[in-house]
């Protein structure tokens, strides 16, 4: 009996749904793949937790650094000195070490040079490449011999004679180099000239130790300029030597102001240190008054100390402007807004703000998600149009209102992503570059009572235009998406994605809450984006992996329609039945705005769930009278790319 009853249940369900495919359209959706099981391909373990913390046994390498250069303005060179204090916490043996040589990208017959075709690149240099590149004149142990070391483009290998032990053995090398600052390299370091002398904006100018760590052991992909960093982290002591009538700004604390600036100035940073509103330094009419600078020696050094940092770069030019106000963190904890910029850039409207712009970035952005971390934030006018490293950035001299407000947000947001959290960009670039972009929207909706604030988007057309079936999925490396695509796919696209699910999937308190603790678990830490997907949905308390997969992993499109409306016994008082489809391969939840005959507009709000086993689904609706029109995503919040679908009309 019951056998006989369960097979007439099937065969009218298969009827009712034969009878419904006869009436939908051709739907490219299909629901086992985007709830497929195992999205995650691994187990947790004792290195990273099932949840997305890292585990009992998390570890990571470590990289101190002491760093002395001397600046040529007549030649433009740099010469340094570098003292590396290496720290192996993993469980093996490391019997060699491998170094990043970032400067080789701008030498003659590079990888990097290679690979720019003839329109040309952001991401190479300009002009004279043949004095480009490190000369390593040495790499010896800390009192003990020289090192065999093989350079490769921009890897070094050096070979050690012992290695260095597991779970927490040393090694100290000392290394001696020299490189010509390039005119304009790959968008994140150069020279402009100004009618007061050159800017040197220099990073990527010591050989830096690429990550060991329990994903890729190695991480040594080579620098060919699309890609950004992955980097340890340790402490930085910093001797910047440069000419006497330049000032100088690095990353973190300067420890000697009173040998480097002149009394009235050290006069002026007190100020600056307690003001909340912008205290000018050095004046323009005083950037070529020789007593702006302190008297009677031909050079200059600066010691700067930033700890617990992924990296640290500088900048030097007798033609700086500059200007700071004190910044309020969450803990009290004292650091300063600076800016530095030359007199073609002054003014009000241009970076006569720009102080004003790094101080409410940084107070926002540490009160939403994670204290800034670093005695002082600089921003430096340049020749570089955009880029972020700790405690300093360099924008382009150029910018001005919204654009400088943008430029100057977006780069101290790094501080969160990848400063703070020290994902590999050089993989995953949009963990840095789309989070960051996320970030920025609610700063930029914050300051100043919405002064930059942008309008709200439409989802619909950015969802067309982020979906394209040309472009690469966001889960691609920065070297693996075509130049042009860029800016989708590592900063707007996956930027969107955590707007859509703060805004539309988990709402703003889950979100935040997700984030927040994201951040806190994986600060000063390596996370991959498995350790991101967990941990958004292990705190936020919803199964996410039909969303990771279709905008994340790949480069599905939503097209969600309304096909029909009837009622109950064809009676609308009694309730109507709504005909949805999913006409592509990603799902999303669904909002629909019902209006009747009589012009009440009412909402119904249906789950991502409803498509886990359909591809048409049919949506009760406690009617009263007769529908006038159903409307998907009346809001416009989703990326549904096909709008002619979403309306019905009676």
């Amino acid at each position: 009996m019951k056998l006989k009853l369960i097979a007439g249940g099937m065969l009218a369900a298969l009827a009712f749904i034969n009878m419904a495919n006869a009436q939908a359209p051709v739907s490219n959706y299909n629901y086992h793949d985007a709830f497929a099981p195992f999205f995650y391909t691994k187990n947790g373990s004792e290195f990273r937790a099932a949840d997305g913390q890292p585990g009992p046994k998390y570890w990571q390498n470590r990289a101190d650094y002491q760093l002395n250069a001397r600046l040529n303005d007549q030649t433009n060179e740099v010469t340094g000195s570098e003292v590396l204090n290496y720290t192996n916490n993993s469980p093996q043996k490391l019997d060699f070490l491998w170094m990043q040589l970032d400067q080789n990208l701008f030498k003659q017959g590079s990888r990097g040079e290679a690979i720019i075709p003839p329109s040309g690149s952001r991401n190479g240099g300009r002009g004279d490449l043949s004095q480009g590149g490190y000369t390593i004149k040495s790499v010896k142990l800390v009192g003990g011999p020289e090192l065999k070391f093989t350079i490769n483009d921009t890897r070094m290998q050096v070979f050690l004679p012992q290695g260095v032990a597991p779970n927490g053995g040393q090694i100290k090398l000392a290394i001696e180099y020299s490189f010509i600052v390039p005119q304009y390299g790959s968008d994140r370091t150069g020279i402009q000239d100004t009618k007061n002398g050159k800017i040197y904006t220099v990073a990527q100018w010591y050989p830096r130790m690429y990550v060991y760590d329990d994903v890729q052991g190695w991480n040594m992909l080579p620098y060919t300029g699309p890609s950004e960093f992955y980097l340890e982290y340790g402490d930085f002591d910093i001797n910047i030597t440069a000419p006497a009538n330049h000032i100088v700004f690095a990353s973190g604390e300067l420890l000697n102001p009173q040998e480097v600036y002149t009394p009235e100035q050290l006069r002026r940073w007190a100020a600056a240190e307690k003001s909340e509103q912008t205290v000018i330094i050095r004046s323009a009419d005083e950037v070529t008054n020789p007593a702006s600078r302190p008297a009677g020696k031909k050079e200059l050094t600066w010691h700067f100390r930033i700890k617990n940092a992924r990296d640290a770069s500088w900048a030097s030019s007798a033609a700086f402007i500059v200007d700071a106000a004190k910044m309020d963190l969450p803990s009290g904890k004292k650091s300063t807004a600076i800016s530095a910029y030359p007199v073609e850039s002054n003014g009000n409207n241009a970076w006569g703000r720009s102080t004003e712009y790094v101080k409410k970035s940084i107070e926002f952005n540490s009160k939403k998600w994670f204290e800034y971390p670093y005695p002082a934030a600089t921003a430096v006018a340049g020749v570089v149009g955009g880029m972020e490293y700790p405690g300093i950035v360099f924008c382009n001299w150029k910018s001005k209102s919204k654009d400088l407000w943008g430029v100057n947000d977006h780069e101290f947001g790094h501080t969160w992503f990848p400063m703070i959290v020290g994902s590999n960009e050089r993989l995953y670039g949009w963990m840095d570059e789309g989070f960051n972009t996320f970030i920025n929207t609610l700063s930029t909706a914050d300051f100043n009572n919405g002064e930059y604030a942008n309008k709200k988007m439409d989802m619909q057309k950015v969802g067309a235009y982020l979906t394209r079936p040309e472009l690469e999925p966001v889960m691609s490396n920065p070297e693996n998406l075509k130049e042009m695509n860029n800016g989708i796919l590592l900063y707007f696209k996956p930027g969107m994605g955590l707007t859509m699910l703060r805004e539309t999937i988990l709402g703003p308190e889950r979100f935040d809450y997700a984030f927040r603790t994201y951040v806190a678990r994986w600060a000063f830490k390596h996370p991959t984006p498995d350790d991101f997907f967990r941990t958004m949905e292990n705190v936020g308390g919803e199964s996410l992996q039909w969303f990771w997969r279709g905008w994340f992993v790949n480069n599905w499109r939503l097209d969600i329609g309304v096909r029909d409306v009837k009622y109950i016994n064809n009676d609308p008082s009694k309730g109507a039945l709504i005909t949805l489809d999913n006409l592509d391969k990603m799902p999303f939840p669904v909002t629909l705005e019902v209006k009747t005959v009589s012009g009440k507009v009412q909402r119904l709000t249906l789950p991502v769930e409803i498509w886990e086993r359909n591809n048409s689904f049919m949506a009760k609706f406690p009617s009263s009278e007769e529908i006038q029109s159903v409307t998907v995503d009346p809001d416009k919040t989703s990326p549904d790319y096909n709008t002619d679908n979403n309306v019905w009309k009676k």
